[in-house]
């Protein structure tokens, strides 16, 4: 830091120089070539408000922004010295510019009247000295007033000296006695001129007045005063009191006071009682703008006779001038992933007052992510400490408050708005985790399921979030061909229409990408639930409504009221409420005989079976799901009403609720295919052995039978569960009939393999027993038909 202002640069210019007029160049005293003075951000500040000089980056010379007037701008200061400075950055650097204004004899010397009157009697003695009034020239040094003329030089002469200070001032001289008598008035010509080039002159008129005899002069008791004032006192203080005396008597020892040879500005700021000699403060006292005063007084008697005595007057700084912070220059908007230690922007503090009263500190606000670092010659850096987030605060107004050291002490404060730009440093965030949508099945294709929408706290580009569907199968097709999106609002609309029975739900991926650079994105899982419709009405899955003859299920006539005659099986592709089956009887042979279940679809019968009732019954039951709108279909049942069956073979048997049919191995599958066929084959040739045997010994009687017994409809192999819902168990009867007679009976039997499936029985059969049965009598028809019933079985055990 010391190492940044080494050294001032002294220029000099002539006043009254026009605009744009050059004044020097700096290249060669900062050692720096005009692109790094371009580079550096040099530029010129001067003190004070107004300004005289400016820097062209571009060439490196101090150029004159405006004429300068030497006198308006300095008065009587000598030298006229306007001190600058040349701030360079990066790194700082501050180098002072003092350019002296020289002068230029433009002002002629004047005298602040063009006639002074002099009266002075008769008796005053030779060589008595009469100070004249100093002609006042606004130049300086050489083209000030160098000396004074007088004409004519008959009674007087002209005495020319010099102050200390070398300014000169002339005193008249009486080298000749007066004489009233002789001459009562004398006209005199006092000529100033100054040493400038050419020489300018001014010129008063010096009128003596000869008066008669006052022999004594008035005398101050001091000649000298020497005071000191606080700077901003009150008007009326007093300042000094000055007193002369008069050994005369009479008028010639009244004492009237009034200032001598007096500037304006010191006759503006002070008042002088004529009567009292007081000095006292007229208006307000600025030490910034004199700091001291040279007054002088005479003392004039009642015949004329004067005295003088100088009263010097010293002004104290108070401290009324607060501290001024100048912004020098200001990085805004200033980017969110600046560094520590960026610079901001660079202060400069000043203070008018003198002393303590001068010296300042400047600080700022804590809990900010800025601090201050003094420089050179006042000037501050405001520069970061931590790193900054657009997010948390997009803009800063940074308080800079400037305070001196004087008692009371003066501050300032500056408030800096430093904005902060945005770069990408958030990824965009879903609202929700994750998302789940429902969809009703059938949609119309391009209907809206849903929305998805990802904030990102960014700004304008970076915050602009684009969307898409990540890849992805949905039962082995591309997700693409199920769902879109809308890339700008996130809207997820369907593709096709979807069928809840084909996919219940799937998952689709969404990508939100903000426009940054680099981009940042997130995704999210989005759950499509597909909710079922009522579409699908019940499946009847038994008995089989295929387009052939029904089935036809035995019933014996003997069963009595609740009898299980088979069980209506349904199904429905839909869920929920959709799926819940209830079934009713529509149409009956013999309305009030059977009944179903309403839940389980079990039919039953509701009393028992009389002769009168039909051989033949057809039932019609309908099946209806519980949707809306609901959905139904129907199954037909043929039942045949059959004599003879013995009750306790008719009755059901439960099977196991928890038995569970597993699907056979194909090996064993095939193992069992042979062994059936190996049995079947064994069993029919030892059945056609038995029959051959049997129609030798009968011939006739098994001939007719054979042909003409009648035959009913096929009895179901097996019997459902009624709290089951399925046929799970099959049984076999066998019929056994003892030689020589018709009577027979019926085994009860557990089957060898398990039955996995119910078929229906064969029509064929059943018609071709059927036609044979009319010519039998009643006896051997019940035991043809218990014959028939027998084979029938094998048959479809042997095809099982």
């Amino acid at each position: 830091m010391c190492g940044a202002i080494c050294e001032s640069f002294r220029y000099s210019v002539v006043e009254e120089k026009k605009s744009g007029s050059l004044v020097a160049n700096v290249l060669q005293d900062l050692k720096v070539d005009v692109k790094e003075l371009t580079a550096r951000r040099a530029r010129l500040v001067s003190e004070g408000i107004k300004q005289y000089f400016q820097l062209d980056p571009h060439s490196g010379n101090v150029l004159l922004k405006e004429r300068i007037d030497r006198e308006s701008l300095c008065g009587q200061k000598d030298p006229c010295v306007l001190v600058s400075e040349i701030v360079l950055e990066n790194p700082v650097q501050v180098h002072g510019i003092e350019v002296e204004v020289e002068d230029v004899n433009d002002n002629s010397p004047q005298f602040s009247k063009k006639e002074f009157l002099f009266e002075i009697f008769e008796h005053v003695s030779t060589n008595t000295r009469f100070p004249l009034e100093n002609a006042d020239d606004a130049d300086r040094g050489e083209n000030a007033v160098q000396n004074y003329t007088l004409s004519p030089k008959d009674h007087f002469w002209l005495d020319v000296q010099s102050h200390p200070d070398g300014t000169k001032y002339a005193e008249l001289v009486l080298q000749k006695q007066l004489d009233r008598e002789e001459e009562q008035r004398f006209v005199l010509i006092l000529s100033a001129v100054d040493g400038g080039i050419p020489k300018r002159t001014g010129t008063a008129k010096i009128v003596i007045d000869v008066l008669d005899s006052n022999d004594n002069f008035p005398v101050f008791d001091k000649n000298m005063h020497k005071v000191k004032i606080m700077e901003n006192s009150q008007p009326g203080t007093l300042v000094a009191k000055v007193e002369a005396t008069d050994r005369d008597l009479g008028s010639n020892a009244e004492i009237t006071y009034s200032f001598s040879q007096v500037p304006d500005d010191v006759q503006r700021v002070f008042k002088l009682n004529k009567h009292t000699g007081e000095l006292t403060v007229a208006e307000n006292i600025d030490y910034e703008i004199n700091q001291n005063y040279a007054i002088n007084i005479k003392a004039t008697d009642g015949g004329g006779l004067s005295a003088y005595c100088k009263v010097m007057v010293e002004v104290e700084d108070r401290n009324d001038n607060a501290p001024e912070v100048t912004l020098t220059s200001l990085t805004s908007p200033l980017p969110e992933d600046s560094p520590p230690d960026t610079l901001v922007a660079l202060l400069r503090v000043t203070d008018r007052d003198s002393g303590g009263n001068g010296r300042t500190a400047c600080t700022t606000e804590a809990n900010l992510p800025f601090m201050l670092k003094p420089s050179v010659n006042n000037y501050y850096q405001l520069v970061t400490q931590q790193s900054l987030d657009r997010e948390k605060a997009s803009e800063y107004n940074i308080s800079i408050t400037a305070t001196d050291r004087g008692s009371p002490r003066l501050s300032s404060t500056t408030v800096i708005n430093v904005q902060i730009s945005d770069v990408n440093d958030n990824a965009p965030v879903f609202h929700k985790s994750s998302y789940e949508m429902l969809l009703l099945e059938n949609n119309i294709p391009g209907l809206l399921i849903g929305l998805v929408q990802a904030k990102d706290l960014d700004t304008e580009r970076n915050a602009k979030v684009i969307y898409s569907l990540l890849p992805g199968k949905v039962s082995n097709q591309p997700v693409s061909s199920y769902v879109s999106i809308n890339s700008e609002t996130g809207n997820l609309y369907a593709i096709r229409s979807l069928d809840y029975e084909q996919i219940k739900d799937f998952q689709v991926t969404v990508r939100a990408v903000d426009s940054g650079s680099p981009p940042l994105s997130s995704k999210v899982v989005v759950r499509v639930v597909v909710m079922d419709e009522n579409d699908n009405a019940p499946f009847i899955l038994y008995p089989l409504q295929n387009g052939t003859s029904p089935s036809n299920d035995l019933v014996p006539r003997e069963a009595e009221a609740g009898y299980l005659v088979t069980k209506v099986v349904a199904v429905d592709r839909d869920s929920g409420q959709n799926s819940w089956l209830s079934y009713e009887l529509l149409k009956a042979t013999e309305p009030g005989l059977f009944t179903v279940g309403a839940q389980n679809g079990v039919v039953k019968t509701m009393r028992p079976i009389s002769k009168r009732d039909s051989f033949k019954q057809k039932l019609i039951i309908g099946v209806r799901d519980n949707g809306l709108p609901p959905q139904s279909t129907s199954a037909t049942l043929s039942i045949l009403l059959v004599d003879g069956f013995s009750d306790p073979y008719m009755k059901s048997v439960d099977a196991p609720k928890n038995e569970v049919v597993e699907e056979e191995d194909r090996t064993l599958t095939m193992y069992l295919v042979i062994c059936l066929a190996v049995i079947s084959f064994i069993f029919l040739l030892s059945a056609v052995v038995f029959v051959a045997i049997k129609i030798q010994k009968r011939r006739k009687f098994i001939a007719s039978s054979a042909l003409n017994f009648p035959v009913g409809p096929n009895f179901p192999e097996s019997c459902g569960d009624v709290d089951a819902g399925s046929l799970s168990r099959a049984y076999n009867y066998e019929v056994c009939l003892a030689g020589g007679s018709l009577n027979s009976e019926f085994k009860y039997l557990r089957p060898l393999f398990p039955v996995f499936s119910v078929e229906p029985a064969q029509n064929q059969e059943v018609q071709r027993i059927s036609s044979g049965s009319q010519d039998l009598s009643s006896h051997q028809a019940e035991s043809q038909l218990r014959s028939q019933v027998y084979l029938v079985q094998l048959r479809k055990m042997i095809g099982n």
